[in-house]
């Protein structure tokens, strides 16, 4: 068995410039080259030690995704309004670091149209655009607006949301169970259902605050996988430390091994070794 690196992992980066998706696994220092390893058995040893990616500091259990709890409960990252944003509570003086907020909030955001497991509508910083899909496992993304803030961002994709999902089914994702789907016929559609609650959103934030993008580019990709899950099983660290498998293919964070999958992004601050036979 050959150790391939040792350390904390981060989520996946992902890189779309070849025909397919390409996935690197930080560990400590260095980067693995994961479609390398597709087809071979791999081996992924949790080291029984997990630090705060913010901190560093050593913590029994990972929080919001890779932080202790004093990080988790003080961090302008970690607040509801991240996963709510239209909870965002800046202008009411009240968030957590106000410069964070100003680099990560008070920017354009991108409010998107992704075909991951169907039809589903969600937002992401503009600098996210496309990682933000890949790391959905979308086969398809289109931004449709561009709106000046995060808070605004929230309040467009909850008034989307009447009318699609603002969520991937995940294990339909894994098994590849994805309907075929124009986004910009269904980008029309929604237009037209929403129409007068967004002219009610420019109404109050200005109409310089949202753009429509009649003509963005639909984003496109394929992911190295050999082969798809017919069940999905998922693995836990937590409960069973090792795990072996022949990679069969990477898609959003989940590797795809033969006896069952694994959310990589879910143990971000881990520290795992990861190994081949």
């Amino acid at each position: 068995m050959q150790v391939l690196a040792a350390g904390n992992i981060r989520k996946m980066k992902t890189d779309n410039s070849g025909d397919k998706v390409a996935y690197h696994l930080p560990v400590a220092d260095g980067l693995v080259d994961m479609n390398a390893l597709i087809g071979q058995q791999i081996t992924l040893r949790y080291l029984q030690e997990i630090n705060c990616s913010h901190c560093g500091r050593k913590t029994n259990k990972s929080f919001a995704q890779g932080y202790c709890y004093p990080c988790m409960q003080k961090l302008a990252q970690c607040d509801s309004c991240i996963m709510s944003p239209e909870k965002c509570h800046y202008d009411a003086g009240t968030c957590r670091e106000p410069e964070w907020g100003e680099k990560n909030c008070m920017t354009d955001h991108i409010v998107y149209l992704a075909n991951s497991s169907g039809l589903k509508v969600g937002i992401t910083r503009g600098t996210q655009v496309p990682t933000r899909w890949m790391d959905q496992g979308a086969v398809d993304a289109l931004p449709i607006m561009r709106v000046s803030t995060r808070l605004l961002s929230g309040l467009v994709e909850v008034v989307f949301k009447q009318y699609t999902a603002d969520k991937t089914n995940w294990r339909k994702m894994l098994k590849n169970e994805v309907p075929e789907l124009d986004l910009t016929v269904e980008r029309e559609r929604l237009f037209d259902l929403a129409g007068e609650e967004l002219d009610h959103l420019m109404s109050l934030h200005g109409f310089n605050a949202i753009q429509f993008l009649d003509d963005a580019p639909l984003y496109h990709f394929d992911y190295p996988v050999i082969e798809y899950p017919i069940k999905v099983t998922s693995f836990n660290l937590d409960k069973n430390p090792m795990i072996s498998g022949k990679l069969m293919g990477i898609k959003g964070q989940y590797l795809i091994l033969d006896g069952g999958v694994i959310n990589m992004r879910k143990y971000t601050s881990y520290q795992l070794e990861v190994s081949v036979v």
